[in-house]
């Protein structure tokens, strides 16, 4: 599923945070938001999932415009991760996960075997089998985070949203989530802080800075060294890794 972002703006509070963004991201793609903190990459998301409207332009899933699908339908397409997730009322991780079958039921329909059949497979997909009744609240940032992304399996939608989706979580299960992520073979669109992540697993990333898209392209043009020295305000190395054949940044110094 093609997910299209036109000459979007967004405000709150009377803020501009993003101004005439555009993004075309092609069915199956994995593309990748990077840029420095405050630059407008959690509100592109928001504007993009609608959880928040913007202020001008339309966000558009298969050319149909966002705003004139059904908040159900919607949730059948797209699955969101957000950054932090509060709950008024805790809850098991199972539950948690099981939430991400509502999208797909009638009003008082009772849960099937297929049903926990796709549960279950996203529990154990993420290494979370024998958490099943634990509480929510009480695990640890990165175990939250892989019950989030249990969930957004469990939803089967065809576009994946995703704020700094490695958060809180150490190497091995960054890795482990990112590979999982890009063997799904749906439209991912992610925010991402680790810009060698980025670039090992994105298609196409697009770099935000000011609320504005100022540069987008493939890791292999993007991630120069001057790029990151002017958005980031470092130095760099950057090397064509051996193995992964993508760029590897070692960062040196600020600029």
């Amino acid at each position: 599923m093609k997910l299209a972002v036109e000459h979007v703006s967004c405000t709150i509070m009377g803020a501009s945070i993003i101004h005439d963004i555009s993004m075309h991201i092609k069915a199956g793609q994995f593309v990748g938001l990077i840029g420095p903190n405050g630059s407008g990459k959690s509100t592109l998301l928001k504007t993009a999932s609608r959880i928040l409207q913007p202020k001008s332009g339309v966000v558009r899933l298969d050319g149909q415009q966002l705003y004139q699908l059904s908040p159900k339908k919607t949730a059948q397409e797209m699955a969101v991760v957000s950054q932090e997730t509060s709950l008024t009322f805790d809850f098991s991780v199972q539950e948690i996960i099981w939430m991400g079958r509502h999208p797909h039921k009638r009003f008082f329909q009772s849960d099937t075997d297929e049903d926990l059949d796709i549960v279950d497979e996203a529990i154990e997909r993420v290494g979370l089998k024998g958490y099943e009744e634990r509480s929510f609240i009480s695990l640890s940032g990165g175990e939250k985070q892989r019950v989030l992304i249990a969930r957004a399996l469990a939803q089967q939608a065809k576009i994946i949203i995703l704020d700094e989706p490695t958060n809180h979580l150490d190497i091995r299960h960054q890795l482990q989530l990112m590979d999982l992520v890009k063997m799904l073979n749906v439209t991912v669109l992610a925010a991402l802080h680790d810009l060698n992540l980025a670039s090992m697993y994105c298609d196409y990333l697009y770099v935000i800075q000011h609320g504005q898209v100022v540069m987008s392209g493939t890791p292999e043009t993007v991630l120069t060294k001057e790029i990151v020295r002017e958005v980031f305000g470092v130095e760099t190395e950057i090397i064509i890794h051996p193995v992964t054949k993508k760029p590897h940044i070692t960062f040196l110094a600020h600029a």
